[in-house]
């Protein structure tokens, strides 16, 4: 199974937005399929090609694009072209309305001024059916697909006013005039049509934080040859392991590793970190960050859609293109909601001539229901929020890539923290070496750190560290075994060695001495993390570390709380240590000594007990308390494991993002139900005082327009949210 995006043009309403899913559900191989109206994007998994899929949605009436089959410049200058026509379809619409508006304000102050009643259809016509074509034609599509749209709603109230206005044209002659109704169909196409070209410029304006993304990457790079000259070639054409020379104050190009120079590197854009990097031989390179004052050779070592970059833009795309729960009952709504529309426009129309006031106040009052009572508003109020707060997000450093995860996050009452690399900074240091009588420090201490070669854990890096550097030349451990949340085990030169806390002693079956038990409780008092090593059976040292907690901790810890937020903290080490770090955070809910499941069971008794948790996590061992959380936050320096678990990924090592996360996705739900009860409010009062005929069709259009401008414009406003 396979995961197909592709792009829609053509898409006015919800209703569009159902019709080209239900198209594209119907292809054989289509396992599921979510269109997103806001971004214009339909997401598709299954085994359809893409060229089946883009014909069943031309069937639909819409036009489709797979963007790896397309030359995007070509696509650009295309979309372009269109919207260049559209606003000159709309000058002709404004030129060609304006005389009806002159004659409108002209009888609002009791001026009877009148076109000649053969001008008006003459105006009319090429506004009804040259700009507003497209209403017509995706009329017919959503007949021919028995689906309700807005176009059918515009093209059934423009043409019934224009056709009834041409038969009393052509019937009554000069008697027709003040009687004729060509201005509410040319100005309801007019204002429409401007509604709509608005609404495109704020749908543009909320995905504009992963076009940013996507444009931080050269077009051209200059590669070093074999013969070291330099050559201007496209980014396309760079390979892993190409070397490149990145000048000062250019942006990087791919993710690589430095081989020659020094600089600071600005990697605000990706991370939301303010302050510049530095960086030197060795170290690695985020494709799209900025180098600084210094000359660079970068070997590339992730090129195209392996780049740190195009990985967040995917990431984001996937959020921005999900519906979340909220959004799929509004579908349901506005499935039935144009056929409910039709219907009380029918009525409106047989009321008002059983009432006795004519047919044609009957009708007018019915164009004003069709007019007034667009999807629109309520298909725009979920996604424009959704693409705006991840957007907004995404430049803060908080990667939201699950939709869901936003409706989780307005509801967490709950944070739990991973102690190691999360509340603390990670960087352990070794600080005490104690052995048992008879056995040598520095051979007890180059056991341990030869037990640990090729372990990314952040205490082997505190071994390695300590031993001043010579780690490469110690010979690899055989039968090597991993126990999370304990230790690790294997054989060297004959000898069975076991490392870690006491729970790996227990399974090895090692015993304690008494005298090693009062002295390592004794450090842990203290803080420090103690590290046990047993060889053949017998304990023959014990190590003291030391982790600091992370200097904004205390500050972010006070905030959840000063929210209202539960917090606690997780910890495989012993309660001493995780008590000790606790205390300097602010942090009094404490569970220690725990393994990956029981972290797990952690999360779950407190979500039994009706709470609902979020987990912060940055390892191996925090991976699977992160999916169970209602909510999981990766610390964006954690392994790839606890990235792909968590539906929200914290790109920079700073736990004020942490409160920062929830509040967007809380300010986000916010603004889906700000702008949902605005959606709806506008339809329970506009359709009864335009069924009751208190609203002219002009008004209705204005104010249909208005509705889906006033949504986008509204979730525009979290685009100013910052940390």
């Amino acid at each position: 199974m396979t995961a197909i995006s592709l792009d829609i043009d053509g898409m006015t309403c919800a209703g569009c937005a159902g019709r080209v899913e239900k198209a594209l559900r119907s292809v054989e191989g289509v396992s599921s399929a979510e269109v997103n109206l806001a971004l214009e994007k339909a997401s598709i998994e299954g085994s359809a090609a893409p060229d089946v899929l883009i014909k069943a949605v031309e069937r639909a009436g819409y036009t489709a694009w797979y963007l790896e089959d397309v030359d995007l410049e070509v696509l650009e200058a295309s979309r372009r072209a269109s919207d260049r026509q559209a606003w000159l379809w709309l000058a002709l619409a404004v030129v060609l309305t304006v005389p009806f508006l002159v004659q409108m304000i002209a009888m609002a102050f009791g001026l009877h001024w009148m076109m000649p009643y053969w001008l008006e259809p003459l105006l009319a016509a090429p506004v009804v059916f040259g700009a507003g074509w497209g209403f017509y034609s995706g009329a017919w599509h959503a007949i021919l697909t028995r689906t309700g749209t807005m176009d059918l709603l515009v093209a059934m109230g423009t043409g019934a006013a224009f056709f009834f206005s041409l038969w009393l044209a052509v019937n009554r002659g000069a008697a027709a005039e003040g009687h004729l109704y060509f201005e509410a169909a040319a100005v309801i196409v007019t204002l429409v049509l401007f509604g709509k070209r608005l609404e495109s410029r704020a749908k543009k304006s909320t995905s504009e934080a992963i076009r940013g993304l996507m444009a931080l990457t050269p077009d051209t790079v200059c590669r070093i040859t074999d013969s070291g000259d330099d050559e201007i070639v496209p980014l396309t054409a760079i390979a892993v392991g190409n070397v490149l020379r990145v000048r000062p104050g250019e942006r990087i190009p791919v993710d690589g590793r430095i081989i020659k120079g020094a600089t600071s590197v600005d990697e605000s854009l990706i991370t939301g970190e303010s302050v510049a990097v530095s960086k030197s031989e060795g170290d690695p390179v985020v494709g799209g960050a900025i180098n600084g004052d210094g000359l660079l050779h970068v070997q590339a070592t992730a090129v195209g859609k392996d780049t740190t970059l195009s990985k967040i833009v995917r990431l984001v795309e996937r959020a921005q293109s999900g519906k979340a729960p909220m959004q799929k009952l509004v579908d349901r709504v506005s499935a039935i909601f144009v056929p409910v529309v039709l219907g009380i426009a029918v009525v409106t129309f047989v009321s008002w001539l059983v009432a006795g006031g004519g047919f044609e106040a009957a009708l007018i009052a019915a164009v004003s229901v069709l007019v007034i009572a667009c999807p629109c508003a309520l298909g725009l109020a979920t996604p424009t929020a959704i693409v705006a707060g991840t957007g907004a997000a995404a430049k803060a450093g908080i990667l939201i890539k699950d939709v869901e995860a936003m409706e989780h996050a307005a509801q967490i009452d709950t944070v739990l923290f991973d102690k190691t690399g999360t509340v603390t900074v990670g960087q352990p240091r070794l600080i005490r070496t104690q052995v048992v009588e008879g056995e040598d420090q520095k051979e007890s201490l180059a056991l341990a750190v030869a037990l640990q070669r090729g372990s990314d854990h952040p205490l082997a890096d505190a071994f390695r560290a300590a031993y001043e550097g010579q780690a490469s030349v110690l010979k690899s451990p055989e039968q090597f075994r991993n126990h999370p949340g304990e230790g690790v085990a294997g054989s060297l030169e004959g000898h069975a060695l076991v490392l870690g806390n006491r729970a790996a002693l227990a399974r090895y079956k090692v015993d304690l001495a008494s005298a090693a038990e009062a002295e390592t409780a004794a450090m842990e008092a203290d803080g420090e993390t103690v590290t046990f090593l047993a060889k053949d059976g017998a304990l023959v040292a014990w190590f003291g570390l030391i982790d600091a907690p992370r200097p904004e901790a205390e500050a972010a810890i006070a905030l959840l709380k000063s929210q209202g937020i539960r917090v606690g903290l997780l910890s495989g080490d012993s309660q001493a240590v995780a008590d000790r770090i606790a205390g300097m955070v602010g942090i009094t809910d404490v569970t220690a000594g725990v393994k990956p499941d029981r972290k797990v069971k952690a999360v779950k008794a407190l979500q039994d007990s009706g709470r609902r948790v979020a987990m912060v996590g940055d390892g191996i061992n925090d991976a699977p308390a992160l999916v169970q959380a209602d909510l999981g936050l990766a610390m964006g320096t954690g392994t790839d494991i606890a990235l792909d678990a968590a539906p929200v990924t914290l790109m920079r090592a700073d736990l004020n993002l942490v409160p920062a996360a929830l509040d967007i996705c809380r300010r986000t739900m916010k603004k889906i139900h700000h702008n949902l009860f605005w959606a709806f409010f506008y339809n329970v009062v506009g359709l009864p005082l335009a069924a009751l005929g208190y609203l002219s069709p002009e008004i209705a259009g204005a104010a249909m327009a208005m509705s889906s401008v006033s949504v986008v414009t509204s979730s525009l406003l979290l685009r100013r949210w910052r940390p």
